[in-house]
C-alpha cells in the first residue's frame, strides 16, 4: 500500500504541476534542487542511490525538461533517490503556491519545551541539542544509522510512544518511515516536522500528530543550486532560505 503522506501530498499538487516542466535538477551529496519553468526551485535531502533507480538507467535522461507529474509521482517510488526528486519537485511546486500563515519564530520556542517533558528527537539535529539540554527535559535520539549516543529506530519505539514532544526529520518521506513513525507515537503534546525538506502545506497532514511544520523557503534560488552541486549541507543553504514555522490547528 502507498505510504499516506506521499499520496496526500501528490493529490494536491496535481492541480499546481498541470503544464509546468522541470527546467534543472541537481543531485548533491546532501540534497538535491528541482527548479521549475516558472522559476520556482525545492530541494529535498539526498537519499541513498538503489539498484535500477533512474539515475543508473541513461534511457531516463535528462531530466529537465520532462513534465513535472512524472517526477512529482516519483514520491511513491520504491527507490529513496527517486523519492529524493519527488520531493523536491513537491517542494518546488508548493513554492508557487500561495504562502500558507507562517511566522518567523523557532518551533522550539512555540513549542515551550520544559524539565518535566520527554523528548523523541528523529534525526540527529546537532544545532538542537545544546538548546534542548539546556531545559533539562529527558531527550532520546533515534537515527536509521546508528551513532554513539542513539537509539535505533526499534531499540526508540518505547521512546515514540511516551514522549510529549516529537521532533521529526522530515527526511523520513525519502526513507519512506514517516507512516511508520506517526503510528509509533502515543499522545504527544507537540509533533515538529522539522528540516529543509518539510512539506509546508498543512492540509497534507490532518489526521496525523504533526502540530507544527518547521521548514524553509528558497530565497537565492541560484544561490541554492550552486550550494547543492557543491555538495553543501544545510549550514551553508540556510543563507540562501527564509525558515518559518506553520501551525496546524
Amino acid at each position: 500500500m502507498a505510504s499516506t503522506i506521499p499520496r496526500r501530498i501528490i493529490g494536491v499538487l496535481t492541480p499546481a504541476a498541470h503544464g509546468l516542466m522541470i527546467a534543472g535538477v541537481r543531485i548533491g551529496l546532501k540534497y538535491t534542487s528541482v527548479r521549475l519553468d516558472n522559476g520556482h526551485c525545492g530541494v529535498a535531502w539526498t537519499g541513498p542511490d538503489a539498484a535500477g533507480c533512474c539515475m543508473q538507467n541513461s534511457e531516463a535522461r535528462p531530466l529537465a525538461g520532462r513534465q513535472s507529474q512524472e517526477l512529482l509521482g516519483m514520491l511513491e517510488s520504491s527507490s529513496p533517490l527517486q523519492r529524493t526528486l519527488g520531493l523536491a519537485t513537491a517542494n518546488a511546486l508548493a513554492a508557487g503556491m500561495p504562502r500558507p500563515q507562517s511566522t518567523a519564530e523557532d518551533a522550539l520556542e512555540l513549542v515551550d519545551i520544559q524539565g518535566s517533558d520527554h523528548v523523541a528527537m528523529v534525526g540527529l539535529f546537532g544545532p538542537l541539542m545544546p538548546i534542548l539540554r539546556r531545559t533539562n527535559c529527558r531527550l532520546d535520539v533515534l537515527e536509521l544509522n546508528g551513532r554513539p549516543g542513539t537509539l535505533a529506530p526499534v531499540d526508540g519505539y518505547a521512546a515514540l510512544k511516551s514522549c510529549s514532544v516529537a521532533i521529526i526529520t522530515s527526511t523520513s518521506i525519502v526513507t519512506d518511515t514517516m507512516d511508520d513513525l506517526f503510528s509509533r507515537l502515543g499522545t504527544p503534546r507537540a509533533t515538529i516536522l522539522l528540516g529543509p525538506s518539510t512539506f509546508m502545506r498543512p492540509e497534507v497532514y490532518a489526521g496525523t500528530p504533526v502540530t507544527h511544520l518547521a521548514g524553509a523557503r528558497i530565497r537565492d534560488v541560484a544561490g541554492v543550486e550552486q550550494i547543492v552541486s557543491e555538495g553543501g549541507g544545510t549550514k551553508i543553504l540556510k543563507h540562501h532560505m527564509e525558515f518559518e514555522t506553520i501551525c496546524l490547528p
